[in-house]
């Protein structure tokens, strides 16, 4: 026996509700993300940040991914203020190690910019040659 039903069409999709969709996902997300930045560490580059040359000379700080090391003396990361403190430094030279990752760069960075006894430690992070 043949079929004799009409074939059923389908019917268009409807682009309103997808859309209604769209601009409440929209809306939630907007309102629930934060514009804020939790820490913020200060930058300069090397022009602005020359100034007379300091009476102590410079510290040299080598990191590592697993050490950090202060005029080839290793240091753990908590004792690196009183370090530089009994150094009585003035500016810091940043050697990065081939393995060092970014983040442990900014937490070192956060740890020198939050030292209370030497506020105005010039800090410079040194080019790695290839």
């Amino acid at each position: 026996m043949a079929d004799l039903r009409k074939p059923s069409r389908r019917r268009a999709l409807s682009m309103t509700s997808l859309i209604d969709v769209i601009f409440l996902l929209l809306l939630f997300f907007m309102l629930s993300s934060t514009f804020t930045r939790f820490a913020e560490l200060e930058l300069g580059s090397a022009a602005q940040s020359a100034r007379a040359a300091p009476e102590t000379p410079p510290v040299l700080l080598q990191l590592g991914q697993s050490e950090i090391r202060l005029n080839a003396n290793p240091v753990a990361f908590s004792e690196l203020g009183l370090a530089l403190q009994s150094l009585e430094a003035a500016q810091v030279l940043i050697s990065l190690g081939a393995d060092v990752e970014a983040q442990r760069l900014v937490d070192l960075l956060v740890a020198l910019s939050g030292l209370p006894d030497l506020p105005d430690l010039n800090v410079t992070v040194l080019e790695p040659r290839p």
